[in-house]
């Protein structure tokens, strides 16, 4: 039902450009389960990043993704400390004097809502703006609304315990 509406204004809600910022590459679901592999395998070089707000997660996650709201990471609407604290702890970026050096940082896959979401595209263009690495940032445009159209694994958390997992019909 939150995706099913035929039009939305915009803004906020425009249609997303597939080719979101140059060396930025945009992928889709198969590419997205690769990278939950490699993380499921233990690679800790890749992450997978669900930037929607809390009200959206709450309606379902893919699993073995992490959740970093994109205004956390906006310096615009987050302050600068918390920018930082999630660039060193999180995403692996160091502090050289009074800049962050991005040369060993995690390969990231962000998402958030689906090609009329703003969310991650923001959170991105906002990592470029601040020097990460154009060539660590794949974007899946389609997000939550392509991955629940093709009926993918979701967990839906259960209040703030141990979430549910939804499947598909049959039971997969």
């Amino acid at each position: 039902p939150d995706f099913a509406k035929t039009s939305r204004t915009c803004p906020p809600f425009c249609i997303q450009p597939s080719d979101l910022a140059p060396g930025v590459k945009t992928i889709g679901e198969l590419e997205v389960l690769q990278f939950l592999k490699k993380i499921s395998d233990g690679d800790a070089s890749v992450m997978v990043i669900d930037s929607r707000t809390s009200a959206w997660v709450e309606k379902g996650v893919i699993p073995g993704t992490v959740n970093i709201p994109w205004d956390t990471l906006d310096i615009g609407k987050s302050d600068a400390i918390t920018v930082q604290d999630i660039l060193e702890s999180q995403l692996g970026a160091k502090r050289r004097d009074d800049f962050l050096d991005f040369g060993n940082v995690k390969t990231l896959v962000l998402f958030c809502n689906g090609p009329w979401c703003g969310q991650s595209s923001t959170t991105i263009k906002g990592l470029l703006k601040i020097g990460y690495p154009a060539y660590k940032i794949l974007w899946y445009r389609g997000g939550m609304q392509d991955w629940e159209g093709l009926g993918l694994t979701t967990l839906k958390p259960l209040g703030k315990k141990t979430p549910k997992v939804v499947t598909d019909k049959a039971g997969k």
